[in-house]
């Protein structure tokens, strides 16, 4: 089994927001070390690429209102 990235998807954004989505819940196969938690697609998709890793986004249930 290969490296792998896992992330989700930040609960507490707005649609439309500038903000970085993604959330890097862990890694598991490799020695990596990244400083920030909070990053963009694009920018999952370019490490993922560069160290030969699978990005695997998370399926978190949204937060249900009562």
């Amino acid at each position: 089994m290969g490296a792998m990235i896992f992330v989700r998807e930040r609960r507490k954004i707005e649609k439309g927001e500038k903000k970085p989505r993604y959330r890097v819940c862990g890694i598991s196969g490799m020695d990596l070390k990244l400083y920030a938690l909070h990053m963009r697609h694009k920018e999952l998709e370019q490490i993922a690429e560069a160290t030969g890793a699978k990005l695997v986004i998370l399926k978190a249930g949204k937060e249900e209102s009562e």
